[in-house]
């Protein structure tokens, strides 16, 4: 958990610039809850179907990051299969990070973007997880080719200049251990209106909704995501957050980006683990039924 400043000042708009705290829409928000595409698709089989969809991966079939493009797995410890919750098939993703020795590892995915996405996966954290360094990212990067692929990556404690990179976060956040561990969603994200932090560098700005409950151990949990692109230099940018189809977190009036060739295109699934929080020398989070799309998703289908 790196120093994460939350922005300074509220706007009764709602509208967010350099300097102003997130407000949290979600109480008035329009958009959808409960049951999304998913709902027809019984345990998401034959979801890769719906036009909606850009990528799926429920870990039934193949080898660990088949359908993915980087594998971290550290001397290959890190990833396995486990078992999967009930309704979600027989396997999921278990990904086991070994304090001292690994800082976790995950999978990344690059995409064809679109102007509005939502990405949907269920976890678990394992009884004895402590807390989580940094979760499940979606960055933006200037294209799919060559170098451009990778400006997303990095740039931690630097700001980013609206040309080369943004990035968004849904991660558990302990509050600095004040809440018991993995602690309660937030977005975590970089973008070239962010505030600047106490030490003078740029780590990302927290979006918290503090009221919302603490994050259950040993219970699948359904976590999706949105990202709105905004027009370029134009503050209309969007991003909200959903856990098991309830809408906990909705933020509009975000300047992602100055470049209209600057587009989420990569997500990495992964638990990152360090030694500044966490004790525990092993620590298991499981993933399972991923899916990236252009509309709201929702909780599995049921049969």
């Amino acid at each position: 958990m790196s120093a994460k400043p939350i922005l300074l000042a509220a706007l009764a708009c709602g509208v967010l610039h350099a300097g102003a705290e997130p407000m949290n829409l979600a109480a008035s928000s329009k958009l959808p809850s409960g049951p999304g595409l998913a709902a027809a698709f019984s345990g998401d089989k034959g979801i890769g179907a719906s036009k909606e969809v850009i990528f799926h991966d429920d870990f039934e079939e193949g080898d660990i990051g088949e359908t993915w493009d980087e594998t971290g797995n550290k001397h290959g410890k890190v990833l396995s299969f486990g078992q999967a919750g009930s309704g979600l098939g027989k396997r999921s993703l278990r990904v086991e990070t070994h304090l001292g020795e690994d800082t976790g590892g995950g999978l990344t995915k690059w995409f064809e973007s679109a102007d509005t996405l939502f990405v949907r996966f269920y976890t678990r954290f394992d009884a004895g997880c402590d807390y989580v360094h940094h979760f499940v990212t979606l960055r933006a990067n200037k294209s799919l080719q060559g170098k451009d692929r990778w400006s997303g990556f990095g740039g931690a404690g630097l700001k980013p200049d609206g040309e080369e990179r943004f990035s968004t976060a849904i991660e558990p956040w302990g509050n600095w251990a004040k809440w018991a561990a993995p602690g309660r969603w937030n977005f975590y994200s970089y973008w070239h209106e962010m505030a600047v932090s106490k030490d003078g560098k740029y780590w990302g700005n927290s979006f918290v909704v503090p009221e919302a409950p603490l994050i259950p151990k040993e219970k699948w949990i359904c976590v999706e995501f949105m990202l709105k692109h905004n027009t370029p230099g134009e503050r209309d940018g969007e991003q909200a957050f959903w856990i098991d189809g309830q809408l906990l977190g909705h933020w509009t009036g975000i300047n992602w980006r100055k470049s209209p060739a600057l587009r989420a295109n990569a997500l990495t699934l992964e638990t990152y683990i360090t030694d500044r929080w966490t004790k525990n020398p092993v620590n298991v989070v499981s993933f399972d039924n991923v899916v990236i799309a252009r509309s709201y998703v929702g909780p599995v289908g049921k049969p």
